[in-house]
């Protein structure tokens, strides 16, 4: 009976240290979404509708791009509004940001107005530019995927708050993923919504870590 007794006492003594051991050092290793490349070009010489300036700086941003014609891609845009927006818009700095040429306002207008009847659009921004500096600003992320004649892609990319493109360089099916197909409802619904998810826990567990540091 004594034996028995110790054991259990062992065991709820040893489980919870080793439980804490295990999450502590957990945090050091804590998995991170990969950068593919640095210092993406900034987007600081676009404005948006409003006339306000933005920046990749500071924010964890979903940049994509939409053309001349950004209501063309209306389908794209609800999926991501469904899927990545609607769940995450309310994380401190984050927003999505779609770049277009100067002259594509109206169309960019009529689809977040669409956008507008389903959430808040607050900290999705459509924001516009001379071509050269779509261009610019594209070929900075250095990515395999081809920007269209009419300065779009279905494609849409994380981009951390120092400027950085983040991806997978190890996926499953392409090896290296740049950025997300938002054509393709399954891969928004999957991978780029688990990719979002590892970003802001990432930055929640470095805002714990220095709030913890001030206090002490």
């Amino acid at each position: 009976m004594k034996i028995k007794k110790y054991l259990v006492l062992s065991i709820l003594f040893i489980l919870p240290l080793t439980m804490y051991m295990f999450f502590a050092s957990g945090k050091d290793n804590f998995g991170r979404l990969p950068v593919l490349t640095q210092g993406v070009f900034d987007i600081s010489e676009f404005t948006t509708m409003e006339g306000e300036s933005v920046t990749l700086y500071g924010n964890i941003t979903v940049l994509g791009f939409y053309g001349r014609d950004p209501h063309s891609f209306q389908a794209n845009a609800f999926n991501l509004t469904h899927k990545i927006y609607k769940k995450n818009r309310e994380f401190q700095d984050f927003q999505f940001v779609f770049l277009m040429p100067n002259g594509s306002e109206a169309s960019a207008l009529k689809l977040k107005n669409e956008l507008s009847e389903i959430v808040n659009t607050e900290q999705w921004k459509f924001a516009f530019g001379p071509p050269t500096a779509v261009v610019r600003v594209y070929n900075s992320l250095k990515s395999s995927y081809p920007l269209s004649e009419d300065l779009s892609t279905p494609f849409v990319f994380i981009i951390d708050k120092d400027g950085n493109l983040r991806g997978r360089d190890d996926d499953e099916d392409v090896g290296t993923l740049y950025g997300f197909d938002a054509r393709d409802y399954a891969e928004i619904n999957n991978k780029m919504s688990d990719d979002i998810k590892v970003i802001l826990a990432e930055y929640r567990l470095a805002l714990k870590k220095y709030k913890a540091d001030r206090e002490i």
